[in-house]
C-alpha cells in the first residue's frame, strides 16, 4: 500500500484535477480554519469573564448601607443605614473562625497636588486587609500597617499612575502631597492587574479619614473575606447568616430588597463560569456543524472523484487490481488532502487569532486574548482527517466492487 508506485499514482492524481483537489482541500482547511478561530474566539470571551473577576480576591463578601424601602421596628421607611467600627468588632465576634480578614472602606474623590502638578483621583480610606481583597502588587515602599490604622497616620500608599502623573521620574517615596487640602507622606507605590484605572487610586488609613471628618466612627462599605477552606455551599449558608446578622443588628427588615446589600463575589463567579462554559459549548457546537458541513463536502467530492475514475478503477482490476488496492488508493488520495490542508486552514486560525490580539479587541467586543490549545488545534485536525477517511470510504469500497466489463462501458 505504502510503495512508490502508490505515492507516485496518487501525486500524479492529485496534480492532474486541480481544481478538484482545490475544492476538496479548500472545505476541509474551511472548517477547520473557521473551528480554530470560533473556538479561539469563545476562549477570549471566558478570558475577558475571568480578568473581570481575577483583578480582586474570590472568597470576598462586599457589604453595602443603602436606604430602607419599608417602615420596621418602630423606624419609617427611607432610612438611611450607616454602618460603624463597632460592625468590624460585632461581625468577627460573631463570625470569628470563618473570617480570614474584614477591612472597611471609605471612598472620597478630591484634588491631590504635588509641586505644580495636581488632579483628581479616588482616595479610600482602608485597612490592612484591603490588600489583599485588591490584590495590590506593592512596587516599592509598604502598604498601610496596623500601626498605621492605631495612631491613624498621614500616609498615602499611591497607585502607580498616580506617580507618574504627579511625579514624572520623580521618585515618590517619602515625597509629600496634599489631598483634598490635607498633607499626606507617600510610603509606597502600588499597581494593579486592573490597569491604569485601579492604579489611579490612593490609599489612606480609614481611621485617619474618619478624624478628618470630625473624628468621627462612620464607614461607608465592608470587605470581608472568609476561610477558603468552608467551600462554596459553606461560603453560601456564610452569606445567609452573615445577611440576617446585618439585618438585625441595623433593624433591617428581612423583606426589605433594599437597607442592606451583600455582594457574594464567589457566587457571582461561579455564575459567570457557569455562563461562560456553556457559551463555549454553543461556540463549539456550532465549529462542530462546520466541521461535519465538511465532512459531507469531502464525501460528496469523494464520490464524484469515484465516479469521475470508473473506467480507470475498470482497467486496473482487469488489470488484477485487487478491491483493497483499489480502496487503500483512494483513501489515502483523501488521507494526502485533507491531511495537507487540515493543517493548512490550522495554521491560518492560529495565525488570524494571534493578529486579531490586542485593546481594540478587547475595549469594543469584550474578548481578551482569544487563542486556542495547540493540542485541542492538532486533535480536531486529525479527527477531521479520520472522518474525511471515513467519509471517502464508502465510495471507495463501492468503486472496489464494480466489475470490470461494467466499469469498461461506463461513459
Amino acid at each position: 500500500m505504502f510503495n512508490r508506485d502508490v505515492w507516485k499514482e496518487i501525486f500524479e492524481a492529485i496534480q492532474k484535477n486541480k481544481l478538484r483537489t482545490f475544492l476538496t482541500g479548500f472545505t476541509v482547511a474551511l472548517g477547520i480554519f473557521i473551528f480554530v478561530t470560533l473556538f479561539g474566539m469563545g476562549n477570549g470571551l471566558n478570558n475577558t469573564f475571568m480578568k473581570f473577576f481575577g483583578d480582586d480576591a474570590t472568597n470576598i463578601f462586599r457589604i453595602y448601607p443603602s436606604t430602607t424601602t419599608i417602615p420596621y421596628a418602630g423606624y419609617k421607611a427611607k432610612r438611611q443605614i450607616v454602618f460603624e467600627n463597632g460592625d468590624l468588632d460585632g461581625i468577627i465576634e460573631e463570625f470569628g473562625p470563618l473570617v480570614e480578614y474584614i477591612t472597611p472602606r471609605i471612598q472620597r474623590g478630591g484634588v491631590v497636588t504635588y509641586k505644580d502638578k495636581s488632579d483628581n483621583y479616588t482616595t479610600y480610606g482602608v485597612g490592612t486587609g484591603m490588600q489583599f481583597a485588591e490584590k495590590t502588587i506593592m512596587m516599592k515602599g509598604r502598604y498601610i500597617n496596623v500601626q498605621d490604622i492605631r495612631e491613624k497616620s498621614k500616609y498615602a500608599v499611591i497607585g502607580r499612575m498616580v506617580e507618574k502623573d504627579l511625579f514624572d521620574t520623580e521618585d515618590a517615596l517619602g515625597k509629600y502631597i496634599d489631598v483634598a487640602g490635607s498633607v499626606f507622606r507617600v510610603i509606597g507605590v502600588f499597581q494593579d492587574d486592573g490597569g491604569d484605572r485601579e492604579e489611579r487610586n490612593i490609599f489612606i488609613p480609614f481611621t485617619t479619614r474618619q478624624l478628618l471628618e470630625g473624628n468621627n466612627d462612620k464607614i461607608g462599605q465592608i470587605t470581608l473575606a472568609f476561610n477558603k477552606a468552608i467551600g462554596y455551599d459553606g461560603a453560601m449558608k456564610f452569606e445567609r447568616r452573615l445577611n440576617t446578622y446585618i439585618r438585625k443588628k441595623k433593624e433591617v427588615s428581612p423583606d426589605d430588597p433594599r437597607g442592606i446589600y451583600l455582594e457574594n463575589v464567589t457566587e457571582n463567579l461561579k455564575q459567570t463560569q457557569q455562563f461562560a462554559g456553556i457559551l463555549q459549548i454553543i461556540i463549539a457546537a456550532i465549529a462542530f456543524v462546520v466541521i461535519i458541513s465538511g465532512i459531507i463536502g469531502i464525501s460528496n467530492i469523494m464520490v464524484f472523484v469515484v465516479k469521475e475514475r470508473t473506467k480507470e478503477i475498470g482497467i486496473r482490476k482487469a488489470m488484477g487490481a485487487t478491491p483493497r488496492t483499489i480502496i487503500s488508493t483512494i483513501l489515502l488520495e483523501s488521507i494526502v488532502i485533507t491531511a495537507i490542508f487540515g493543517f493548512i486552514g490550522m495554521i491560518l486560525g492560529i495565525v488570524v487569532l494571534n493578529a486579531i490580539q490586542g485593546e481594540f479587541l478587547e475595549e469594543n467586543y469584550f474578548i481578551t486574548n482569544p487563542g486556542i490549545n495547540s493540542g485541542t488545534a492538532i486533535f480536531v485536525t486529525i479527527l477531521l482527517i479520520i472522518c474525511g477517511t471515513l467519509a471517502a470510504y464508502i465510495p471507495a469500497r463501492r468503486a472496489a466492487r464494480i466489475k470490470p466489463i461494467v466499469a469498461l462501458r461506463d461513459e
